[in-house]
């Protein structure tokens, strides 16, 4: 591939001055001519950067005259279609239309043995004598189509169905690789394919991102890039490392109506001179259009496939990811005469490579902070098929596992499937690397201290850790938490997303209905139905606050044990772990944990914050008295109506005790629906009445409990 020729007589090419004068010194003849020969420059200096890998200046010089380019459009309003200051995206989409193809966008008919390939080339030679085959990979990516008139970029549509498409041109023109103006002589109007892929390093360092800021991974590069082309904001496209490949001229002409009228969309290509396959890579080259480098020629079929065994051995050099290579009958005009199938071109076949196996290579290993501040190590992997499942992380599990299996990045692993369903590594298979993964001494997200507790780790950043926020805000908001409704983990990412959040949960109670309704999705009844929901989570119980703002090991249920003992917020917070060990059922670990969490000056800011917002707990109460005192009951199965944390808080808040086993202390056993075997097994041998939810309540009325209608 050729480096391009710079743009002559052009100041910002080699060794560019980045000593601009003042924009206000200039007029606007001075400003458009200087506008173009910066949008010249660019295109160069894109051209060598992400088409030829081969800059010739500097990151930080780039930057300034991309820089200047936007600072001179927008004071002069010289804005032009095929500027490089598109690719910073435009405004978001209500939605993308469809557009019709050019000419159809067909599939390739494809088979991974050698005999299916050989059953091709016999039937190409029914109608062409000795062919000639161009070779090329098989991208796994999204097919495109993309239009030029008179040089310039004018729309781009996905394959679609084939005969329609979803219009992306916004979204491709973010693409840097994508040329918005051709190069050379193209033809007038020029319809070209091509496949946009994330080339595998962009891809894992995207995914890494993605993990430490709490989010699920993409599965593999194919599924990113769908996805990111799909994105109704064109930023968000063109934050993301997107490229493509030109492979293919699906229309060239004087106009779009003269290539429609001449019906050659599979012939020589009019009034181009493309009358093969290995032309039309040539020409695409000479436009300004990135193709690839293991583009062949081979005389017969027996090249073909030796192509296709080359190239896998190759395969995981290649810095983006393919699935076999496309064999194409080079001759346009030959091509015209085999024709199409309603699906498929009769001219290619695809030779498709083995599925991968469940053994794949660790390409990076990233620490994910979980709600609770748990560290979880993950394992980035190159995507390998497991059971029928594309798999691109697992789960380490912790430092223990880690050290036991010696496991660190470029190994070579096997990848199972815990109860067909979680991806996990279960043992090293070459190591490619000296010693193991160690966990970090600071949290990745906020810094603080990581703490080793057996063979868990934990991030002492408590609630100021960012990559806690996420998950806390939704988990702040849930049944477990305060119950209020609205507040989801996808509404939470939205707010910390958009800037709404940016310190913790007590940011919620700032949130005015402007702010809601300047949301895509939001008006003003679901703005005011929020706000309404956080204003009545002002005053919550005791223990649904203290469940709530994630103390770890907490949950509903300790929670209400020890707002039961404690009674107070303060008291809570100023208790020792001698006296948190006083509470029925917390063993030291746990003391330790409630007390350190307590101890954390972040987390006492935090709930400082939402004091200072009017949220102010309920004092613990007993709520109806003794009806129950001395009588200890098991609940096991469903209740209707009920969950088990509302039917223990009902026993306990009238003074009886619930427990999570059966002894021959319990007086009752309440069986609901599905009901646990052993539960039910320990109560026969201890001699325990067992009670229907029926005969529960009737009871709970015979003490003048009164539970309502539920």
């Amino acid at each position: 591939m050729s480096a391009p020729d710079p743009p002559p007589d052009n100041p910002y090419v080699e060794n560019p001055d980045l000593d601009f004068e003042p924009i206000e010194a200039l007029d606007e003849a001075q400003a458009a001519a200087q506008a173009e020969a910066l949008r010249d420059a660019i295109r160069y200096h894109d051209r060598r950067y992400y088409v030829e890998a081969d800059p010739v200046i500097a990151d930080r010089a780039y930057d300034r005259l991309f820089e200047r380019l936007q600072a001179l459009e927008s004071a002069f309003d010289l804005q032009t279609p095929d500027s490089p200051t598109r690719r910073v995206g435009g405004e978001p989409l209500d939605e993308l239309g469809t557009v019709e193809h050019v000419v159809p966008m067909l599939s390739i008919d494809s088979g991974g043995e050698p005999a299916a390939v050989r059953e091709f080339d016999t039937r190409v030679r029914r109608t062409v004598t000795d062919p000639e085959y161009v070779c090329e990979p098989k991208f796994d990516g999204l097919s495109i189509e993309v239009i030029y008139e008179d040089g310039v970029y004018q729309r781009a549509a996905t394959r679609g169905d084939g005969q329609t498409g979803e219009d992306v041109t916004e979204n491709v023109a973010t693409i840097d690789s994508v040329p918005l103006r051709l190069r050379g002589d193209p033809p007038a109007f020029l319809a070209v394919r091509g496949e946009i892929y994330i080339p595998r390093p962009d891809f894992q360092a995207y995914n890494r991102e993605r993990v430490e800021r709490g989010e699920d991974p993409f599965a593999n590069p194919r599924n990113a890039a769908a996805g990111t082309l799909r994105q109704l904001d064109p930023s968000v496209t063109a934050e993301r490392p997107l490229s493509w490949f030109a492979y293919d001229v699906l229309a060239a002409g004087p106009t779009a109506e003269a290539f429609e009228a001449a019906d050659a969309s599979t012939g020589p290509v009019p009034e181009t001179g493309l009358e093969t396959h290995a032309d039309e890579h040539a020409a695409l080259e000479d436009w300004g259009f990135p193709v690839n480098d293991r583009f062949e020629v081979q005389t017969d079929i027996e090249g073909a496939i030796a192509y296709r065994d080359r190239l896998l051995a190759a395969r995981e050099e290649l810095p983006y990811e393919i699935d076999g290579a496309v064999i194409k009958v080079n001759d346009r005009a030959a091509c015209a005469r085999l024709g199409t199938t309603a699906r498929h071109y009769r001219w290619a076949f695809a030779y498709k490579f083995p599925a991968r196996a469940e053994e794949t290579t660790i390409t990076d290993i990233v620490v994910q902070v979980g709600r609770t501040g748990r560290l979880t190590p993950v394992a980035l992997l190159e995507p390998v098929d497991v059971g029928g499942v594309t798999v691109s992380r697992a789960t380490l599990h912790n430092q223990s596992e880690i050290e036991a299996m010696g496991v660190a990045v470029g190994d070579e692993v096997r990848i199972e499937r815990a109860g067909d369903v979680i991806p996990y590594v279960s043992e090293v298979i070459e190591s490619h690397s000296e010693g193991h993964f160690t966990f970090p001494e600071t949290c990745p997200a906020c810094g603080s201290p990581v703490e080793r507790d057996g063979p868990r780790h934990f991030c002492t950043g408590g609630l100021t850790c960012p990559a806690q926020l996420v998950a806390g805000v939704a988990y702040f908001g849930s049944e477990d938490g305060l119950d209020i409704e609205g507040l989801g983990e996808e509404t939470a990412r939205e707010f910390v997303e958009r800037g709404l959040i940016e310190q913790d949960v007590a940011d919620l109670y700032d949130l005015t209905v402007e702010d809601l309704v300047a949301l895509d999705g939001w008006g003003e009844r679901s703005a005011t139905n929020l706000l309404a929901e956080l204003d009545a989570s002002k005053h919550p119980p005791l223990p649904d606050f203290l469940a709530a703002i994630g103390i770890p090991t907490v949950g509903p249920t300790l929670a209400r044990d020890l707002a039961r003992h404690f009674e107070t917020l303060d008291a809570v917070m100023e208790a020792t772990r001698s006296d948190y060990q006083a509470v029925e059922g917390v063993g030291e670990t746990v003391a330790e944990r409630i007390s350190e969490f307590f101890e954390n000056e972040g987390n006492r800011r935090v709930i400082e914050r939402l004091r200072e917002r009017g949220v102010d707990p309920e004092p613990m109460t007993e709520a109806g008295g003794d009806e129950l005192a001395g009588f200890t009951v098991v609940f096991t199965g469903s209740v209707e109506g009920w969950t088990r944390d509302e039917l223990q808080a009902l026993v306990e808040d009238h003074g009886g005790s619930a427990t999570s086993s059966v002894s021959g202390n319990t007086d009752y056993l309440v069986t609901g629906s599905n009901p646990g075997q052993s539960k039910t097994q320990d109560a026969a041998a201890n001699d325990v009445e067992i009670l229907d939810p029926e005969a529960f309540f009737d009871l709970l009325s015979s003490r003048g409990i009164d539970v309502g209608d539920r």
